[in-house]
């Protein structure tokens, strides 16, 4: 299963539709796990992954995204990962 972290903080518009576009993507792709994470409630996990603006968007614990992606580019980094991530699971 691939994790995917959503960071976001409180009032921030961007976030909502980054959100919005990874619910979709995890809807049609399938074997995605993702979270949102609040940087105001996490903020020393945050840091650790160096967030330094929202939204970010971590695949697998890594910052892939430090701002919102296009709906293809995100598409394009999770189809990437996800054969490793089922190849790691089936191991």
């Amino acid at each position: 299963m691939l994790k995917v972290e959503v960071f976001s903080s409180p009032g921030c518009g961007k976030c909502g539709h980054a959100k919005e576009v990874l619910r979709k993507l995890v809807q049609e792709l399938g074997g995605i796990e993702w979270r949102e994470v609040n940087v105001l409630e996490e903020l020393d996990y945050a840091v650790t992954l160096g967030v330094l603006s929202t939204p970010a968007i971590a695949i697998g614990g890594e910052l892939v995204f430090s701002g919102l992606p296009s709906a293809g580019k995100l598409r394009e980094a999770l189809e990437k990962r996800l054969p490793e991530s089922s190849q790691a699971a089936r191991a």
